[in-house]
């Protein structure tokens, strides 16, 4: 017959043999562990008797045990530990809560908060399974980015957690999170620093806070969560990165922490970059660019920026979107690229900072770091696998479209004709996103060795862009007369929109010049041109502002203009500008544009 004292001695037998797995928990600060006081939340010492011991999903009711920890300094603490009730998983959890003192304001930890809880999880690591740090949401995806780097042939969980509301309040967050995050820990072997919050564990250099006060308060926008805690815990185990080498878990140390992060505005002035770059002591910046890593075109600030790279300072480009990726797609962003900066792909603003910091403390060489930069070290960004004129969003034709661009920029007529071979010349009267042709593009570059190359495959000077213009009209307003004579001889001509607007151009051009410009006698009408009068003296400093307001007066065949009222023998004509004056090349341009 089986008593009630065997029944109680058996199931304390099977109590003692059901295996346990211990984890640390770090208290580093935050809300999750604060109190009300009569100045507002603050700080309170005694978490686990004061917040855990109480409630019954963290406390079995066995005896307490004491475990040894240390600190980060190596000093050894005698803690008291609790531990859960049986799980799903046949497994009970034991754990302890070692306090730093004084407790950290997240909003204030920096690389020396960083390298102690780094040591603080380096002295335990052989005492515990794994590791749990409780931490403040305001600084929490920067930390978690950081310890991703700093730790070393991690081969056991770290999971950082916080709360939006304490523990000691009716209506909080911190339960679920802290019992989530215990529960992984204390269950699944996944070596990789994670941040868990509102029911997902997320990787830690992939993680950002997106809301001040919601309780789904972080997102991994460019990552799927590593594993998701509902009635069952999943487990994406596809994702989860391991070390890759035979070496012992160890804590880089070495942080350089002299960087500094800036967000791009419209309007902003080159001056103000460059107040940042000439900070003492800069060594590294993380740039968060428009969209898909643009930046405003403004040669005066792409100066700034080569000019600081020139001077070894590592300059990160990430996007200010919450999801999607910096990309040499557009001119503004591979400018960027050609002036020494660095594409941190779909790198958080929180990664990138961190990861800076990490590796200028590794003594590496510029090139060394760029390169690692743009490189995946802890599964932080998404390296592409195509080359760097492909995007993952585009279709393989706007892919060959923005290839051959960029060759038409920098002037490469090898890769224009491979591209063009490739793609069986399709591609010349193909458009763009701005309904842009390729000659369109090499009419506004200064090299007319591409402009040629192109006219003689059989490109089009007829097609418009988005804006009406032909790749004629772009020309001239560039102030390039090789180009406007390329194009003419290939039977270019304005369209008559284009003439319309050159006619009222011209006429407010004379109308604010006459006072200050000189004229002379239009030439014989029967060569097909307009003659423009040089002024008495040409000031060089205004050319780029000259060139740009200068009208175009071209007008196509058959469809002669006359300005002034005159006759076409007779009449007068001033210099087409906005009183800025212009020099003999753009004299010379517009000429060759007239009919």
């Amino acid at each position: 017959m089986v008593t009630a004292k065997m029944r109680r001695e058996s199931f304390i037998e099977y109590e003692e043999a059901v295996a346990e797995s211990r984890v640390l928990i770090i208290m580093t600060g935050g809300t999750i562990c604060m109190r009300r006081s009569p100045d507002g939340y603050i700080p309170a010492e005694g978490f686990l008797d004061s917040c855990l011991a109480i409630r019954p999903s963290f406390n079995d009711n066995s005896p307490m045990k004491e475990l040894v920890a240390r600190t980060d300094t190596g000093e050894e603490k005698v803690l008291k530990s609790l531990r859960t009730p049986l799980t799903s998983y046949r497994k009970k959890i034991r754990y302890c809560v070692l306090e730093f003192n004084p407790l950290l304001d997240s909003s204030s930890i920096n690389a020396k908060g960083w390298k102690k809880i780094a040591f603080t999880i380096y002295n335990n690591y052989k005492e515990f399974d794994a590791f749990l740090v409780l931490h403040g949401t305001d600084s929490l995806a920067y930390t978690s980015s950081a310890l991703s780097f700093m730790l070393q042939n991690l081969g056991k969980p770290v999971i950082l957690t916080g709360s939006q509301t304490p523990m000691t309040e009716l209506q909080n967050d911190a339960t679920d999170n802290l019992l989530g995050s215990l529960l992984i820990a204390g269950h699944f072997m996944i070596p990789e620093v994670c941040l868990f919050f509102n029911h997902e564990l997320y990787r830690g250099n992939r993680a950002t806070k997106v809301n001040a006060t919601a309780f789904a308060a972080f997102q991994s926008p460019n990552f799927p969560p590593l594993a998701t805690v509902g009635i069952n815990t999943t487990a994406r185990w596809d994702l989860i990165t391991r070390p890759n080498v035979i070496e012992k878990f160890r804590v880089e140390e070495n942080l350089d922490a002299q960087v500094a992060c800036l967000r791009i505005f419209p309007g902003i002035l080159p001056e103000m970059v460059e107040g940042v770059l000439n900070l003492k002591n800069l060594k590294g910046l993380v740039l968060e660019t428009f969209g898909a890593g643009n930046l405003p075109e403004d040669e005066r600030l792409l100066q700034v920026l080569g000019e600081a790279c020139r001077r070894g300072i590592i300059i990160v480009n990430v996007t200010q979107c919450l999801t999607g990726t910096v990309s040499p797609l557009y001119a503004p962003g591979t400018a960027l690229g050609r002036a020494g900066v660095v594409f941190g792909h779909d790198l958080t603003s929180e990664a990138a900072l961190t990861k800076l910091i990490w590796l200028l403390g590794k003594n590496l060489t510029d090139t060394q770091i760029r390169f690692q930069m743009s490189h995946s070290l802890r599964g932080e960004l998404t390296e592409q696998s195509q080359t760097l004129f492909e995007h993952p969003g585009l279709t393989p034709k706007m892919e060959s479209i923005s290839r051959l661009g960029y060759a038409i920029r920098d002037g490469d007529l090898d890769e224009i004709e491979r591209v063009l071979v490739a793609q069986e010349g399709w591609l010349l009267n193909e458009v763009d996103y701005a309904g842009r042709t390729p000659l369109h593009h090499a009419a506004i570059q200064s090299n007319s060795q591409v402009l040629r190359h192109l006219l003689s495959r059989g490109a089009s000077v007829h097609i418009r862009n988005r804006e009406n213009h032909t790749p004629l009209y772009l020309a001239a307003d560039a102030g390039y007369p090789e180009n406007v004579k390329l194009l003419r001889e290939a039977g270019a001509h304005l369209h008559p929109d284009e003439v319309e607007l050159a006619e009222m151009l011209k006429r407010k051009a004379i109308r604010s010049s006459t006072s200050s410009m000189s004229s002379s006698p239009v030439g014989d009408s029967s060569a097909n041109s307009i003659n423009i009068a040089t002024p008495a003296s040409t000031d060089n400093s205004s050319v780029a502002a000259a060139a740009a307001a200068a009208v175009t007066l071209m007008v196509p065949d058959g469809h002669q203009k006359h300005a002034g009222g005159g006759g076409a023998g007779g009449s007068t004509i001033h210099n087409a500008s906005l009183g800025n004056g212009v020099d003999n090349e753009a004299v010379e341009c517009w000429s060759l544009a007239g009919v």
